[in-house]
């Protein structure tokens, strides 16, 4: 009984949790940036967030993101130079790159981010990466 009942708890908070992982790729599936959003329990506000900065077999690291407290996610991603990338968040900026997968948070903002490649975002429900140049989305957990 007491396992059973256990069980039945687990599972309830188990399934408010949620983790949705969306991939940039940069040279095929070896190489990308991934933003995952996590909301690790059904009582948490907001999105914890984590890149990832892969690029296989070289390398691939983890790094914490600012909190988003609302339902409202957009990070925008630049790249002013090959291997170099520019996350926005709000006031938050990040420089990643995927040579030796690192990234660091910016004390001031980038003068110059370099062009914009699009942003991960959520639109109509859907979490997804956006092109700069199209309405679709590039790729999403979903797929």
């Amino acid at each position: 009984m007491r396992r059973t009942l256990f069980a039945a708890f687990s599972v309830c908070f188990l399934a408010a949790c949620v983790k949705e992982p969306v991939a940039y790729q940069i040279e095929g599936g070896d190489h990308s940036l991934t933003l995952e959003r996590n909301k690790p329990y059904f009582w948490s506000s907001g999105w914890e967030l984590d890149l990832i900065v892969a690029r296989y077999p070289e390398c691939q690291r983890r790094y914490a993101l600012k909190k988003v407290k609302s339902e409202k996610l957009r990070v925008d991603l630049y790249s002013p130079e090959p291997f170099v990338f520019i996350l926005n968040q709000g006031k938050n900026w990040y420089v990643a790159e995927t040579r030796q997968c690192r990234m660091q948070a910016y004390e001031e903002p980038p003068a110059e981010p370099g062009p914009l490649l699009g942003s991960f975002r959520t639109k109509g429900g859907q979490f997804a990466f956006y092109p700069a140049d199209d309405k679709k989305p590039l790729s999403n957990n979903n797929e």
